[in-house]
This record gives structure tokens, C-alpha cells and sequence, in this order.
């Protein structure tokens, strides 16, 4: 329940990351007019033109009130930017982002600055959607594509059993990893719902398994066989009484497969083949310049270890809670 909490906990700072740090203010009122530039972090489109260039850029505060001293600002609680460093005088009170060896945490930079004096913080908050959505995104499409596969397999044997499960076999003997490598390579401009892509159409082997093995189980139960008495169709039987009864275990290694795609995606940024937003495994690997920056290593590795320990545990939870046999050894 903890590492549930946890996971909550992630998510609230995936979805809300903008308003917790950041740059660009959350609201401002310019010339009659109530602009919110903070939504430019989740869309860069969605931020209004006027926004995205001089002399506004970068310069809000002193900008605004140059063109319009009855302006009104509002800004996120912890003001640095996961892309850029902070420059002197950018705001009252706060000094310029220092970088290298003398970016240490301090009350203005709580988790201290990269070597290009970019804030640890901020990265690391606007890392949490990309480690969150790597692993929700990549294992939504491996359950699309290995749930219904799994069924259809258990379900009606024979035939259809043998050549779904061929397929299976053959998608096993793709290493997700290398062919996530070729396409990089190949793609002018990969990005992260690439990675997504590959994960999810390579790990639905595992879901697709245990889906047919749950459907041979319950295809010749009492209630399977009264649905079929009363007339139900095959998709009706499948998705509507046998799949609710086999879902419990499914999600087991869906938990499992989402901490797998977090370590991916962190091992690729780290290597410098992520994609283009805030990671996690980008900031680790920043450390490699220099080994003396301990909080490049302390603060990312501890987020990457605690964001899998937390799905690991969700896993082995729902797997003692639907599993007979651990939840009476539990006891």
C-alpha cells in the first residue's frame, strides 16, 4: 500500500509538474488579457505566440511590465527550468544558477545544478512524465495486443491456439533492446513515443501467456458453460464473463512490465539515446563528466530505484492477493 501511495504520489507531480517548478508563469494579465504560458511546458503549442519570443522570452516578468504596468504575474512555487539555466537578476532575490563543481544543493537549487547550471529539481520533476509515461503508455499497448491475442488462444484452442502461439514465439526472440537501438539509427528524429512504441510491441509475450493460460482454465467452467446455454457469443463469453474473472493475475506482470520499461527508458537516456525532454537517466548520465557531482548521482538513481521498487511491490501484492496458495502462506 505504501508503494501504491507512492505511485499516486508520482503521478500528482507528473500531471502537475509545470505549477511546481518552472519558469514560465502560470497566469499573467497583459493588456486585458489572461494568458496562462505555463501550459507551454505540457504542448509548446499551446503556448501563446506572443510568449515564445523576444522580448517576452525568457524575460516575463521584466517584459510585462515594460509593455504594461498594470500587469499581474503569477509564477510556480520553485522558480528554475528543467531546460535552461537561470541568468542573474531573471528574478528579485534569486541568484544566477551556478554550474560544475560548484552547482551544489543549496536553498536555491535544492538539488543542485548540472554542469551547464541547469536545476536538478526541475529536471527531475519534469522527468516524472516521461518515466511515468514510458511505463504506462508501453505496457497499454502491449496489454491491447497481448490480452485479447492470449484469449482469442485460450479460448478456442485447436487451430487458432497453435498459430497464435507460433506468433508468440517468434515476437519472444526479439530483443526489444536492440531493436530499439536499429530504429534510433534509422529515424532522423526519434523521440520518446518511439521507445514506447518498440516496448509495448515487443513485451506483450508475457500478458499474452498468462491470458491463455487463465482462458484454459475457466473456458469449461459452470459459469462459462451457462453463458453458452443461454446463447452468448464467443467475444461475449470472452470479454464479458471469462476476462473479469482472469484479470486479477494479468495484471501482475503489467506491474512488472512497467518497471522493466522505466529501467529501459532510464538505461537509454543515460547512454544519450532517450528522447528530447527531461529524464531521469539524462541526468544521470550527466555525471559522467564528472563523478565529483555526487547529487547527478544520488538524487536520479534513488528516484529510478524507488519509482521500480514501488511497481515491484504492486506486483508481488496483487500476485499474493490472487494467488491462493501465497495469500495462506501469508497467513
Amino acid at each position: 500500500m505504501l508503494a501504491l501511495l507512492f505511485v499516486c504520489f508520482l503521478v500528482l507531480v507528473a500531471i502537475f509538474s509545470p505549477f511546481i517548478v518552472g519558469s514560465k508563469p502560470i497566469a499573467c494579465h497583459y493588456k486585458g488579457v489572461t494568458y496562462y504560458p505555463v501550459f507551454g511546458y505540457y504542448n509548446p503549442n499551446w503556448e501563446n505566440a506572443i510568449f515564445s519570443k523576444p522580448p517576452f522570452f525568457k524575460k516575463y516578468k521584466e517584459s510585462l511590465f515594460e509593455k504594461d504596468p498594470k500587469n499581474w504575474v503569477i509564477y510556480p512555487l520553485v522558480y528554475q527550468d528543467p531546460f535552461r539555466r537561470i541568468g542573474e537578476g531573471e528574478r528579485e532575490n534569486i541568484p544566477e544558477n551556478r554550474s560544475g563543481d560548484q552547482g551544489a544543493p543549496d536553498k536555491f537549487s535544492w538539488f543542485g545544478t548540472d554542469q551547464n547550471g541547469i536545476d536538478v529539481f526541475a529536471q527531475m520533476v519534469h522527468g516524472t512524465t516521461t518515466a511515468l509515461l514510458v511505463g504506462f503508455v508501453s505496457m497499454g499497448i502491449a496489454a491491447a495486443i497481448g490480452i485479447p491475442l492470449g484469449a482469442m488462444a485460450g479460448y478456442f484452442g485447436g487451430f487458432v491456439d497453435v498459430l497464435l502461439s507460433r506468433i508468440l514465439e517468434v515476437v519472444m526472440c526479439i530483443p526489444s533492446l536492440v531493436l530499439i537501438l536499429a530504429m534510433i539509427a534509422i529515424i532522423e528524429k526519434p523521440s520518446i513515443w518511439y521507445i514506447m512504441a518498440v516496448l509495448g510491441l515487443t513485451g506483450w509475450t508475457g500478458i499474452a501467456r498468462l491470458t491463455r493460460a487463465e482462458f484454459l482454465k475457466l473456458r469449461n467452467s459452470e459459469f462459462t458453460t451457462a453463458a453458452r446455454a443461454l446463447g452468448a457469443g464467443p467475444l461475449r463469453i470472452i470479454f464479458r464473463h471469462i476476462l473479469p474473472n482472469a484479470l486479477a493475475p494479468i495484471l501482475v506482470p503489467i506491474t512488472f512490465g512497467i518497471a522493466s520499461a522505466i529501467l529501459t527508458e532510464s538505461a537509454l537516456s543515460f547512454l544519450g539515446l532517450g528522447g528530447s525532454g527531461a529524464s531521469w537517466g539524462k541526468v544521470l548520465s550527466s555525471a559522467q563528466s564528472n563523478l565529483a557531482m555526487w547529487w547527478l548521482i544520488v538524487f536520479p538513481g534513488g528516484a529510478i530505484f524507488l519509482a521500480v521498487l514501488a511497481y515491484n511491490l504492486i506486483g508481488e501484492g496483487i500476485q499474493e492477493a490472487t494467488d491462493p496458495r501465497l495469500r495462506e502462506a501469508g497467513k
